[in-house]
């Protein structure tokens, strides 16, 4: 861990609550907020917490939200899970490759097990919190210059949507609150392991601090876009 990263943004004492903690990301993003001096505690879920959240489980969503509210509100929420391959499921590199499973399987993770979340942790956030959900640069219809990818692409479009979208009604009741879409870029990790450049890859602390810094920098009027972790925002 290189330094200590101060969300300098939110209140003192705030608490944080990572999903997808036992991911590089949600790993690195623990340890890092662990660290910072303003942060009264960190909460980590996933499918090996207990409270367990399980992505393809909903109904594990929503019961580990009731649980979680006794200790709301949170002051940043961030969710870092995501399935791009697995055993059977690979990134498709024409339409011919598509099939139905795979497809299932990917949106449950990246779209819809997400959708859950912001329905039922949404309403833990602070009124001056920030929520940032983990996207990525190939769900941006506009940026899409190569093709292939089809279900990831899609899923995280399909993503920035639903993140855009509860912007708009968050920013009705809690106007100082941020939801965000973030790509953190290529981190070395096994959701990259197959298809990343080595020079371009960063480990899972350095991209985690960034994004940390990013989140901490952007204002209520950034909530509902999309941005890169070196601050450029993407267009969707």
């Amino acid at each position: 861990m290189n330094h200590v990263v101060t969300m300098t943004s939110l209140d003192d004492g705030y608490r944080a609550l990572v999903i997808g903690a036992s991911g590089a990301l949600g790993t690195a993003f623990c340890e890092h907020l662990r660290q910072d001096p303003r942060c009264a505690g960190v909460r980590a879920l996933g499918r090996h917490t207990v409270p367990e959240l399980d992505l393809e489980r909903p109904e594990t969503i929503a019961s580990a939200a009731i649980e979680l509210a006794a200790e709301a509100p949170y002051h940043l929420i961030v969710h870092a899970a995501g399935l791009l391959h697995r055993e059977g499921i690979k990134p498709e590199k024409s339409i011919s490759a598509l099939e139905p499973e795979a497809l299932q399987a990917v949106f449950q993770v990246n779209t819809l097990g997400p959708a859950i979340v912001l329905r039922d942790f949404l309403p833990l956030l602070a009124p001056r919190g920030a929520m940032a959900m983990l996207s990525a640069k190939v769900g941006s219809i506009g940026d899409n210059r190569l093709g292939g990818w089809y279900a990831y692409r899609a899923s995280k479009a399909a993503l920035n949507m639903l993140i855009k979208t509860a912007s708009i009604e968050l920013a009705r009741t809690r106007p100082h609150s941020r939801l965000l879409s973030l790509h953190p870029g290529t981190v070395i990790s096994g959701l990259s392991h197959p298809f990343r450049v080595a020079d371009t890859a960063r480990p899972a602390d350095v991209a985690a601090a960034r994004l940390l810094t990013l989140i901490d920098q952007l204002t209520p009027a950034d909530s509902g876009h999309f941005f890169a972790y070196d601050g450029q925002r993407l267009p969707w």
